[in-house]
């Protein structure tokens, strides 16, 4: 952890929504007029996507599991070297991987393919991770060690399946059994890599659908933030300051369910992650200009 060189980390499964709280956090990084290195978790993958397909295959035909969940498919120790390096002295490197013919465009490259490593821009404020393993720990590493603010997205299981059938058969042209191959291959590395993180991390956003998702592969539609409330839980209320009171005062049909959870409705969940996380940023900004 660094006060000079704070970082944040969002980390959820693929189809957890993660993004929404990425959106949060650019709107408090642009009112306090905070520069982030942004760092995307899919850029830490071993393999672009046609490697990928080859080495499940051979996993599969070994009969071995590997996924883009588990130690065998990711960069961890450059991911942990990064925020080691990046917490100390405020550099390191970066790249992106491009899902698609729109990402790849500006680049001259194939979708499912990384762009060069580079080093990060100079005079950062922090650094925003945003992927599967803000938090991951293992015999090897320990990536959570680094971080100061770690946040979990963990929709309830079925909901975060119907939500990654419906991105991946609408945004990235995946067939509705593709996706559900996939979800069934990850599963031994989802249990061993992506939920032990929620153990670690300080603020947990958890959303719960209000309708039937019993069978989440038939699905229609993904219930929408209206047909949900989000189960906000925090490991040590206290670390950061957080006024149950306020909170429950500020949106309507809130209610706590435990010492350290409040429960609100889903159609607010930005609106509550600006509401939490601007004061906890704005303090570690001050922090760090303290130091400078």
């Amino acid at each position: 952890m660094s006060k000079r060189y704070p970082i944040i980390a969002v980390t959820g499964s693929s189809g957890a929504g993660t993004t929404t709280v990425k959106v949060a956090f650019e709107h408090i990084f642009y009112r306090l007029q905070v520069n982030p290195v942004i760092i995307e978790g899919d850029s830490f993958h071993r393999h672009n996507r046609a490697e990928m397909r080859e080495v499940v295959a051979k996993a599969q035909a070994e009969g071995r599991t590997l996924s883009h969940f588990g130690a065998e498919a990711n960069l961890f120790e450059e991911l942990e070297e990064l925020f080691r390096q990046y917490s100390q002295t405020g550099t390191g490197q970066r790249r992106s991987y491009v899902h698609s013919w729109e990402e790849a465009q500006p680049f001259g490259q194939e979708p499912g393919t990384f762009t060069p490593w580079e080093d990060l821009p100079k005079d950062t404020d922090l650094l925003f991770y945003e992927g599967l393993h803000g938090a991951v720990v293992t015999e090897k590493v320990n990536v959570a060690q680094y971080v100061d603010l770690l946040v979990g997205v963990v929709p309830i299981v079925n909901l975060e399946w119907i939500q990654k059938i419906h991105r991946d058969t609408a945004q990235r042209g995946y067939t509705p059994e593709d996706v559900t191959e996939t979800i069934l291959r990850r599963m031994p590395d989802y249990v061993r890599y992506i939920t032990p993180q929620f153990a670690l991390t300080d603020i947990n956003f958890q959303r719960v659908p209000t309708v039937d998702t019993s069978n989440p592969f038939i699905a229609r539609d993904v219930p929408t933030a209206d047909e949900s409330y989000v189960v906000i839980r925090f490991r040590d209320p206290i670390k950061f300051n957080i006024d149950f009171p306020y909170l429950l005062a500020m949106f309507h049909d809130s209610f706590m369910s435990r010492r350290n959870s409040i429960v609100v409705p889903g159609g607010k969940t930005g609106l509550t992650m600006e509401i939490i996380f601007e004061p906890i940023i704005k303090k570690m900004m001050e922090e760090r200009q303290a130091l400078l």
